[in-house]
């Protein structure tokens, strides 16, 4: 147990009703209780009291007591609620860290103690960041079950198999000399066609996750006065982009969101594709390309008095700078409220008058597809690498194994993915990795 004890405001910075305090550590109830009157503690029951500094009232507030181990961290935890002025919680947070047995938590500390404790495991610890970071009912989704351990499940389960590989494989060194073979290979080959398809299904889905986490990226794009920013404007029900007839408007990308179904997307308008000898505008569009590049979904926009022959030629100009069959690509027919198509592909929109945006809408959330409740998705760039490192060492088991090298050979390349996964769930860590970890997390938690 970790000998000091850590003080925090949880709460954000700012007047409100009620603000929050929490102290973790071995003195916690002590140095509360120099403040506070309650004649009998009941753990995980709020107490009205009054929190006083050498005599002089502060405020009027409410302790919970959460002896170890019962508690977040693991450790004795104590909660104090005041009226949220800003003057009231420096008050009791002076107070409190005029003990010498208290001081300031970390950024993270209080999840990084009960990551310590044992509460849970480090995929865990990092999901509670997520929960507070989420954004939409997706995001949330997947911070709650990855931090209710859907992941940890998973991985536990991918840690059983390998260690059940090991253990056949070291069995039979250990009657080496005797030439005993306790493993069918063709058992152990199948078990490793396992072990990849679970592992390349995780990695697979760290684009899905990361989007979600972060926002589904939608380029909008087209020629210039195709109506980019039109609907831009539309989708997001506000004049965040200026409409303006003189083409060339947009010289740079433009980005904010909307939730759809619970999917949050990340819309981009860019400057129109074209050629341009003036330097602002050239910049903007080389920006727009990059923007192509990271989105996962492109709004293609064509007015709709445009061609068949003219959109085939936009779209083969696109593709040479953009690979697109890697895109989910949606053709829109813009202004079909002054035009109608000459021909049917793409979706006939008009942003001034909302025709043709519920379907859109209602593709772009398509697009995305569904997210059932106990999927396990990749959301984090570390669980990633790690997770791609495992499927390199495990093509390497599965090359010892063709090769028929020698067992102890092929067990070191086991223990290699085991080693990889050990860093997801906080079995193999250091300090330097747990200080990077925590120190995303807000103070106070």
């Amino acid at each position: 147990m970790t000998p000091d004890t850590i003080v925090a405001i949880a709460t954000p910075n700012g007047r409100s009703a009620i603000a929050l305090l929490r102290l973790s550590g071995a003195a916690a109830l002590s140095v509360v209780k120099q403040h506070v009157a309650i004649s009998q503690w009941q753990p995980r029951h709020a107490h009205f009291a009054r929190f006083v500094d050498q005599e002089r009232l502060v405020d009027e507030v409410v302790v919970t007591y959460f002896p170890a181990p019962h508690s977040y961290t693991g450790e004795e935890m104590v909660e104090l609620s005041c009226h949220g002025s800003t003057y009231v919680q420096q008050q009791i947070l002076q107070s409190l860290l005029a003990s010498p047995e208290v001081r300031m938590a970390e950024p993270g500390e209080f999840t990084r103690r009960a990551f310590l404790n044992g509460k849970f495991d480090l995929s865990q610890a990092e999901a509670v960041a997520d929960l507070i970071d989420s954004h939409s009912e997706a995001s949330h989704r997947l911070a709650i079950n990855q931090m209710r351990g859907g992941f940890s499940k998973e991985l536990a389960h991918l840690r059983d198999q390998f260690v059940e590989l090991t253990s056949l494989l070291e069995l039979e060194l250990d009657f080496s000399d005797e030439e005993v073979e306790f493993a069918d290979r063709s058992r152990l080959l199948a078990l490793i066609d396992t072990l990849e398809q679970q592992t390349r299904r995780l990695v697979d889905s760290f684009n899905m996750g990361n989007a979600i986490k972060n926002g589904v990226p939608v380029a909008i794009v087209g020629r210039p006065n195709a109506g980019k920013s039109t609907l831009l404007n539309a989708l997001l029900n506000d004049d965040r982009a200026i409409v303006s007839p003189v083409a060339g408007t947009t010289r740079d990308t433009i980005e904010d969101t909307i939730t759809l179904n619970g999917i949050l997307f990340r819309f981009i308008d860019t400057a129109g594709l074209r050629l341009s000898t003036d330097t602002i505008e050239s910049a903007g569009i080389d920006r727009s390309y990059q923007a192509m590049r990271r989105a996962q979904i492109i709004l293609y926009l064509i007015d709709a008095v445009t061609s068949q022959s003219e959109v085939e030629t936009e779209l083969k100009e696109a593709h040479q700078a953009v690979d697109l069959s890697k895109k989910q690509l949606l053709l829109l027919r813009t202004k079909c409220d002054l035009h109608q198509p000459d021909h049917p592909s793409g979706i006939a929109i008009s942003a001034a008058t909302g025709q043709g945006l519920d379907t859109l809408r209602k593709m772009l959330v398509d697009t995305v597809g569904p997210l059932e409740t106990d999927t396990t998705l990749l959301t984090n760039v570390r669980h990633y690498d790690a997770m791609v490192h495992m499927l390199e060492a495990i093509s390497h088991i599965r090359e010892g194994f063709n090769k028929q090298l020698p067992a102890d050979l092929i067990v070191v390349d086991i223990r290699d993915a085991l080693y990889h996964l050990g860093t997801i769930t906080g079995q193999v860590t250091n300090d330097e990795v747990l200080g990077t970890i925590f120190s995303r997390f807000c103070i106070g938690k």
